[in-house]
């Protein structure tokens, strides 16, 4: 169905794409497998129309094509789904699958006949709202079957779905990949991205592997997951979450300690210490209050009793100067739209924190500034073209380096990670461990905030467990298992008792 040819892209400074293969064929599931920055998202813009290619060629069932926007792309019948949704919550459901192509009478949009087109094709999708609906009021995964039923409007004959599990949870990740077989079955081709590698052989045909520009290998989708991660970033990874847990005896004095913090209806009685030295995971199903505690801690949100103290000293509540000044920092879960500043460069975001002890009379020492940042991003292996590049361009692992590189600056005796590699590839994962690791091997402290509840396990020296706002139990690593934390997680007093992984986005 669709097929590119060495297919070249050059940014400034960035060799983008370089002599990439790719083919699909009609009703298949074809997974676009690599690290961030690998080419992925270029190359899907290419066959969208975003970018234009600077050598070789595209074709459609076997002759070339110009695909020079979005209008060439419908006329192929291509769509793209992306990781953040091209929909309008203030209209309807109706009005987001036909916006630009709204049926007419009269001159006037004919709103009845819109409502009964889009009906059949929320039905083939599996969404229960009516088109009427207000897409405000459907959660992450109605949203995504709504831009599934847009692409189905047009008649797409190949859909281009980029990252579409990264925030679904086990039970919705299950009914989004019934769609997909469907979808197949019914001869649509369709290019899957992911980061999940457990979701290849449940789902996909063949994988191509990208690396740096380059197409690397194109395999069958049974392929084990270590030669996956060998192509991808070129070497082996022996152990996916690097953590020697060195246990009580060499763990040193308590950096943050946390006594009956509440908030009506979110949290409450809320007690924990973390220890210089170790990490501290915190698992626990979504609405638990993982998040909620983490920003009142840092002094983000308002809370009405308790005490959070940091080395000792008794910070004020909601007060996040306050907290950064004592050696406290916070990598929020949503790292674009409260973690970076998007349209600053490299150097700027990496420098957000120290700016303040950077300046002396109202001035800025900027080239100290950029000198620092320059050791850090290289220190963290930032793939970048410069330190002027503007943050909201890196890939989504970049970005989430750069979050934590500008509190690594600060020398942060204690940090607060909050879903630390959501949307980040295997290769970046790992390297965000390993920072970890610097941290704590320093003196520092860590606690965890994760949905991946193999990460959590795998990189936690204790593991407390939220349910219902409040600390359900905590476990050593020897004892903290899935099944003792779903226990914990969801009430029950012995693991396996009703218990449950619905609700821990890929926690199966």
């Amino acid at each position: 169905m669709l097929r590119t040819e060495q297919i070249g892209k050059v940014f400034p400074g960035v060799v983008a794409l370089d002599g990439v293969d790719f083919d699909l064929c009609q009703g298949e599931v074809h997974v676009l497998l690599g690290e961030n920055g690998a080419g992925k998202s270029t190359l899907i813009k290419v066959l969208s129309g975003v970018h234009q290619p600077d050598s070789g060629r595209v074709l459609h069932r076997g002759s070339p094509v110009r695909i020079g926007g979005a209008e060439d792309a419908e006329r192929l019948g291509i769509a793209t789904i992306h990781q953040e949704f091209n929909l309008v919550p203030e209209l309807s459901i109706a009005e987001n699958i036909f916006l630009g192509r709204q049926p007419r009478r009269f001159g006037f949009v004919d709103r009845k006949r819109m409502e009964r087109d889009a009906a059949p094709l929320l039905q083939r999708v599996g969404v229960q709202a009516g088109p009427e609906t207000p897409v405000r009021e459907l959660g992450i995964a109605g949203r995504q079957m709504v831009e599934i039923a847009k692409a189905l409007s047009l008649d797409a004959k190949v859909l281009i779905m980029d990252e579409p599990t990264a925030v679904l949870t086990a039970s919705e990740v299950d009914r989004l990949f019934a769609i997909v077989r469907r979808l197949r079955n019914e001869g649509v081709g369709i290019v899957f991205i992911t980061h999940h590698l457990e979701e290849i052989p449940a789902l996909g045909d063949r994988v191509t592997v990208l690396r740096d520009g380059r197409s690397v290998g194109q395999v069958p989708a049974s392929t084990h997951h270590d030669e996956l991660v060998r192509l991808m970033v070129g070497r082996s990874i022996e152990q996916q979450y690097p953590r020697q847990t060195s246990g009580d005896a060499s763990r040193g004095k308590p950096l943050l300690r946390v006594a009956g913090l509440s908030r009506g209806g979110v949290f409450h009685d809320v007690g924990f210490e973390v220890h210089a030295g170790e990490v501290v995971g915190v698992a626990g199903l979504v609405g638990a209050g993982r998040t909620e505690v983490a920003r009142a801690v840092f002094g983000v949100d308002r809370y009405e009793a308790g005490t959070v103290e940091v080395d000792g000293r008794r910070l004020p509540g909601f007060d996040v100067t306050a907290a950064m000044a004592a050696g406290l920092g916070l990598v929020p879960e949503d790292r674009k739209g409260q973690g970076l500043l998007p349209e600053g460069s490299v150097a700027d975001n990496l420098g957000l924190v120290t700016l303040r002890n950077a300046s002396r009379g109202g001035w800025v020492d900027r080239s100290g500034q950029r000198a620092a940042a320059g050791e850090m991003a290289n220190r963290l292996a930032v793939r970048m073209a410069g330190l002027d590049q503007q943050a909201r361009t890196l890939s989504g692992g970049n970005q989430q380096k750069v979050v934590i590189g500008k509190w690594l600056l600060a020398e942060t005796r204690v940090l607060i990670l909050d879903e630390p590699t959501r949307g980040v590839d295997v290769g970046a994962k790992v390297e965000i461990y390993q920072l970890v690791n610097e941290l704590t091997a320093q003196g520092h402290a860590v606690l965890m905030i994760s949905s991946d509840l193999p990460e959590v396990l795998g990189m936690s020296d204790r593991v407390l467990v939220m349910s219902q706002g409040r600390i359900a139990g905590e476990l050593s690593a020897e004892d903290a298992t899935q099944d003792a934390v779903m226990a914990l997680a969801v009430g029950t007093s012995a693991p396996g008792q009703g218990t449950t992984t619905e609700d821990f986005p890929h926690g199966h």
